[in-house]
């Protein structure tokens, strides 16, 4: 139990005196670069979705 209530004070000290924590600024400039990315990475799957969608609509549709 000592080890347990020893590792929270030592988490706990080290959260408050060794992490650097963003600014605001710096916050919302990283908010930002994550929501373009996941909108870019979004529209290339869509777009990956879409060719393959008719491909494979094009492939099933042709008689043999």
């Amino acid at each position: 139990m000592n080890d347990l209530v020893l590792y929270v004070k030592e988490s706990y000290n080290e959260l408050l005196h060794k992490v650097t924590w963003p600014t605001w600024p710096q916050l919302i400039d990283a908010t930002k670069l994550v929501l373009v990315a996941t909108v870019m990475i979004a529209l290339v799957i869509f777009v990956l979705d879409v060719i393959a969608k008719f491909i494979t609509t094009t492939l099933y549709s042709i008689n043999f």
